[in-house]
């Protein structure tokens, strides 16, 4: 009985996670989830010659209460321990439910005014692309929108990714995300 009412708030559970997340939703038009990352998004340095240029993003508004947006794109597979942080984006206004591609650059030209970019694992505030060690599995990139019931998150600006990360989902009302990938 203990077990069928465990399985059961499970089911419950993972359905309205599913329902709440299923409003929320991040999609681009450069890349697809589940698909191999073009030279565009793949880094240029440490051994790898891609673009370097973030994809351009687009999602759907966030649920009551967002006062802010932020992005992440993050690499779960690189051997680091703790994985990489490939763009961190945050104090993106409400108004803005889109990034066009190439707005990573270090010049921040093409993101709102408002909007931050943090300092990334390659120690950069610019978007830095896929550059997994050559003969490696191909690595997951994992790019997310989060809605922030904030509107700005307060960070130095030499804070790291990971508690720039932090300070986004200590105040995530919603996150949507989809996932690439990327091989040497």
């Amino acid at each position: 009985m203990v077990k069928k009412l465990f399985l059961l708030v499970v089911a419950l559970c993972m359905t309205v996670t599913v329902a709440l997340a299923g409003n929320f939703k991040l999609t681009s038009p450069t890349i697809k989830s589940g698909v191999t990352l073009s030279e565009e998004q793949v880094f240029d340095g440490f051994g790898c010659s891609g673009k370097n240029q973030s994809p351009a993003l687009k999602w759907t508004p966030g649920p009551k209460g967002t006062k802010s947006y932020a992005i992440t794109v993050y690499d779960p597979d690189a051997p680091t321990g703790s994985g990489w942080w490939h763009w961190v984006v945050y104090n993106i206004p409400t108004n803005v439910t889109e990034l066009a591609a190439g707005a990573g650059d270090a010049t921040g030209k093409l993101l709102p005014p408002e909007a931050l970019q943090g300092r990334t694992d390659y120690g950069t505030h610019a978007y830095g692309g896929a550059c997994p060690p050559k003969g490696d599995k191909p690595h997951r990139y994992i790019f997310t929108v989060y809605a922030l019931k904030i509107e700005k998150i307060d960070a130095p600006a030499e804070a790291s990714a990971a508690l720039i990360g932090f300070m986004i989902r200590a105040n995530a009302l919603s996150k949507a995300s989809f996932t690439a990938k990327y091989g040497r």
